[in-house]
C-alpha cells in the first residue's frame, strides 16, 4: 500500500465553505477580487510554517493527482485509491472509455449467452406444437466466449484490487463477493468442459447477474436501499399473510359442505384461490359461483377484498414508498459527497505546488454559477460556416431559421395524413385488390423533399453543427434510410415508370411500402421538441428512463435469477409432453392455449414471467405448472409476483415521486473524509 506523504507535517487552515484553490498571484490583481461569492487570501495566510516542499518531479505528480481527483468527482467515483504516478496512469487507463466499454460489452455478452446456450432460444416460435428444432451451438463455442469474459472479469478484479489496496479490498464486500463469484464460475466452467457440455445444471447461470450488479454503483445503492426497507416490507407482508390465513379458515368452514367446494376443498387450494382474489386477477370466477348459491356469501368476498386489496396492499405501497425514499436520498447524498470530496481533494493537492499560490474561495452560490456556465459551454453548438456568395448566405439564413423547421413539420404532417387517408380507403379491400402504386408515388415526392431539407440544413449548419442537434441526427438517419428503401424500390420495380409485379421479387412492393410508411410515421415524432408541453413531458420521460436504469438492471437480474432457479423447481419437459392429450376445462392453461408461455428456453421464460408480473390471468400458469410439476411451482410463482408486481412497481413509484432537496456536504465533513484517505495523507484543520 502506498504511504507517500503529499503534504508536510502540520495543519492547513481552511475557511469554512472553502470549495477549492486556484493558482494565481494576488499582486497581479485577481479579476474576481471583491466579486460576490469569491474571496482571496495572501500567500502568507496559508501559513509560513506549513509550506509544502516541492521537488522537480513532485509538481507534475501533484498536477496528475488533481486531474484524477477531478475526473473521479465528475463520475462520482471514490478517491480512496493509490496516488503514486504509476497507479494514477493505471487508474486513468482503467477508467478510460475504451476499457469501460470493453467491460460493459463483456457483461452484456455473458448475460446474452442465456439466449444461445442450451436450451437455445433461436427458434421462430416458442409453442412446442409448432416449434422447429432450434439451432444449438457446438460444444465449446459458448464456453470459449464465456472463458474470454471470465478472463476480462478476472483482470478487472485484479486492477481494482491493486488500485484501492489490500486494506480497502478487505472492507469491500462487493469485491470479496466478486472474487467468490469469479472463482465459482471458473470451477463450474471447467466442469462443463470436462463433461463435454453434457451437464444438467450450470451453477454459474445463477451467478452471472452478479457481474451486472457489481459494475453499477447505482444498482448497489438501490440494493442497499431495498435491504434497509425489507424489515418494514416484511412486517406488512406478514400482516397480509395473517389476513390471508384467517379468511382461508373462514372460507373452508363456510364452503366445505356446500355444493360449491371447488375453490376451498383443501388448504393449499383455498389459499391459492384467495391469493388470486387478492390480486383481483380473477375476481368473478372465484366469487360468482358462491354468490349464485347465496347472495350473503358476497359479504365474505367483499370484506376480504376491501381489507386485503384496498387497505393492506395500499398500505404496503405507502410503507415501501415512505421507507425507500429516505434511503434513496441518503445514497444520492453519498454521490454528491463524492463529487465535492473529489473537487476539494484536487484543490488541496494543488496547494502543494508552492507557497506563492493565492487561495481563492468559491462559495456555494458561485460554485453553482460556475457549474451552470460549464454545462452551458458543453451544450454550445459549433459556429455555422461562413460563405462569401450572397446566394449561399440567403440559403443559410432561410434554412437555419426556426420557421424552416415548422415548415418541415407541416410537410411531415401532410405525409402522415396522406398515409392515413389511403389506409382508411384500403381498409375494406383485400391485399390483391389494393393498389399501392399511387401511395408509392406520393411517398417518393415526400422523401425527395426530406432529402432536400436535410441537404440544405447541412449546407446551413455545416456537418458538425448539423450533428450537434439530436433532432437532426434522428431526422437525418431516418431520411437516409427512407432514401435507401426508395432507391431499392426504383431498382426492383422501376416505380413510377412502369407497371410492377408484386410477386416477382422476394419482398413485394406492398411490404416495402408498409416499411416506408412505418418509418415516415416514426419520423413524424420530430414534432415533439417543437411543442412546448409535449417537449416537457418527453424530457421528463427521458429523465425518468435515465433514473430507472438501475431498477431496470435489477429487474433483469431478477428475471435471470428466476429463470435459472426454474431448472431446480420446474421441469420443462412435462408441459411439452401433454400438448397432444389434455382436457379443455374452461379458463385453464390448456383451454386458453397458453403453450407458448413456458420455461423451455430463456426468451419464452421472459414472456411468461412478464405475463405473471402484469397479473393478467396469472393463476392459469400457476395452476398448470403445479399440476404437471410439483406444488413448489406455486411458491415459485408467488415469489415472482411479490418481487415484480408488489415490490418493483412500488419502488418505481417511489423513485418517480422522489423530489426532495439534496443537502450539500459541509466543509468539516469534506476535510474529515480527506483525513481518512488511505493513500493520501492530508492534515487539515478548520478555522473557527
Amino acid at each position: 500500500m502506498e504511504t507517500d506523504t503529499l503534504l508536510a507535517t502540520g495543519s492547513i487552515n481552511v475557511v469554512p465553505q472553502d470549495y477549492g484553490a486556484n493558482s494565481g498571484s494576488a499582486e497581479h490583481g485577481h479579476p474576481d477580487n471583491g466579486s460576490p461569492g469569491f474571496g482571496t487570501r495572501s500567500p502568507n495566510s496559508v501559513g509560513d510554517n506549513e509550506s509544502c516542499p516541492v521537488k522537480g518531479g513532485d509538481e507534475a505528480l501533484y498536477m496528475q493527482q488533481a486531474v484524477v481527483f477531478i475526473e473521479d468527482a465528475i463520475h462520482y467515483r471514490s478517491i480512496n485509491h493509490r496516488v503514486d504516478a504509476s497507479s494514477l496512469r493505471l487508474h486513468r487507463w482503467y477508467y478510460s472509455r475504451l476499457c469501460q466499454w470493453g467491460l460493459g460489452l463483456a457483461i452484456a455478452v455473458v448475460l446474452l449467452l442465456a439466449f444461445v446456450e442450451q436450451p437455445s432460444s433461436l427458434s421462430t416460435s416458442s409453442d412446442p406444437r409448432y416449434r422447429l428444432p432450434p439451432w444449438e451451438p457446438p460444444c465449446g463455442l459458448t464456453e470459449g466466449i464465456e472463458a474470454l469474459c471470465l478472463f476480462i472479469f478476472t483482470l478487472d478484479l485484479a486492477v481494482k484490487s491493486y488500485l484501492i489496496g489490500w486494506e480497502e479490498f478487505r472492507k469491500s464486500k462487493w469485491l470479496m463477493g466478486y472474487t467468490v463469484v469469479i472463482a465459482a464460475s471458473i470451477i463450474d466452467w471447467m466442469l462443463s468442459v470436462s463433461m463435454e457440455c453434457d451437464e444438467k445444471l450450470r451453477v454459474r447461470r445463477l451467478l452471472r447477474p452478479f457481474f451486472l450488479l457489481q459494475n453499477s454503483s447505482l444498482m448497489k445503492k438501490t440494493l442497499k436501499c431495498i435491504k434497509r426497507t425489507l424489515p418494514e416490507i416484511a412486517s406488512v407482508i406478514l400482516l397480509l399473510a395473517l389476513h390471508l390465513c384467517l379468511f382461508t379458515m373462514i372460507g373452508m368452514l363456510l364452503f366445505a359442505k356446500t355444493d360449491w367446494g371447488l375453490y376451498f376443498r383443501n388448504l393449499p387450494q383455498a389459499i391459492t384461490s384467495l391469493l388470486v382474489l387478492l390480486t383481483t386477477a380473477n375476481n368473478p370466477d372465484v366469487m360468482i359461483p358462491a354468490y349464485t348459491l347465496n347472495r350473503a356469501y358476497s359479504i365474505f368476498f367483499i370484506t376480504f377484498s376491501v381489507f386485503g386489496t384496498y387497505f393492506l396492499m395500499n398500505l404496503l405501497t405507502a410503507i415501501i414508498y415512505n421507507q425507500f425514499r429516505g434511503y434513496l436520498m441518503m445514497s444520492v447524498q453519498t454521490s454528491i459527497l463524492r463529487r465535492r470530496l473529489g473537487i476539494r481533494a484536487a484543490f488541496q493537492v494543488l496547494r502543494c505546488q508552492g507557497t506563492r499560490a493565492a487561495v481563492v474561495y468559491v462559495y456555494r452560490r458561485a460554485h453553482t454559477r460556475v457549474e451552470s456556465q460549464l454545462r452551458w459551454m458543453q451544450n454550445r453548438h459549433p459556429a455555422p460556416p461562413q460563405y462569401n456568395y450572397t446566394c449561399l448566405q440567403k440559403i443559410q439564413f432561410i434554412f437555419s431559421h426556426y420557421y424552416t423547421t415548422l415548415a418541415g413539420n407541416a410537410v411531415a404532417l401532410a405525409n402522415v395524413i396522406c398515409i392515413c387517408t389511403i389506409l382508411v380507403l384500403n381498409a375494406e379491400k383485400s391485399t390483391a385488390e389494393r393498389n399501392d402504386y399511387y401511395l408509392e408515388v406520393i411517398n417518393c415526392c415526400f422523401i425527395f423533399w426530406y432529402l432536400l431539407e436535410m441537404s440544405l440544413k447541412l449546407l446551413a449548419f455545416g456537418l458538425k453543427g448539423y450533428l450537434s442537434y439530436r433532432n437532426n441526427i434522428f431526422d437525418g438517419f431516418l431520411t437516409i434510410l427512407l432514401m435507401v428503401l426508395q432507391i431499392t424500390i426504383l431498382i426492383n420495380y422501376s416505380v413510377p415508370f412502369s407497371k410492377w409485379q408484386p410477386i416477382s421479387h422476394a419482398m413485394s412492393l406492398w411490404d416495402m411500402v408498409r416499411l416506408i410508411n412505418l418509418l415516415i410515421v416514426f419520423r413524424f415524432l420530430r414534432i415533439i421538441p417543437d411543442i412546448k408541453l409535449m417537449n416537457l413531458v418527453a424530457s421528463t420521460l427521458l429523465d425518468l428512463v435515465k433514473n430507472l436504469r438501475a431498477f431496470a438492471g435489477i429487474l433483469v437480474v431478477s428475471v435471470l435469477s428466476h429463470f435459472s432457479s426454474s431448472f431446480f423447481i420446474i421441469s420443462n419437459s412435462t408441459i411439452e409432453n401433454i400438448t397432444s392429450n389434455y382436457t379443455t376445462t374452461c379458463g385453464t392453461y390448456e383451454q386458453l392455449e397458453y403453450w407458448p408461455n413456458n420455461f423451455d428456453d430463456f426468451a419464452a421464460a421472459i414472456i411468461l414471467l412478464y405475463n405473471v408480473m402484469v397479473v393478467n390471468n396469472w393463476q392459469a400458469f400457476m395452476d398448470a405448472y403445479s399440476r404437471y410439476t410439483t406444488e413448489w411451482a406455486k411458491v415459485y410463482f408467488v415469489c415472482w409476483w411479490l418481487t415484480s408486481s408488489v415490490m418493483w412497481v412500488n419502488l418505481f413509484v417511489a423513485l418517480i415521486l422522489e423530489v426532495e432537496h439534496i443537502e450539500e456536504p459541509t466543509e468539516e465533513e469534506l476535510l474529515r473524509q480527506l483525513q481518512q484517505h488511505p493513500h493520501l495523507h492530508i492534515h487539515c484543520t478548520v478555522d473557527t
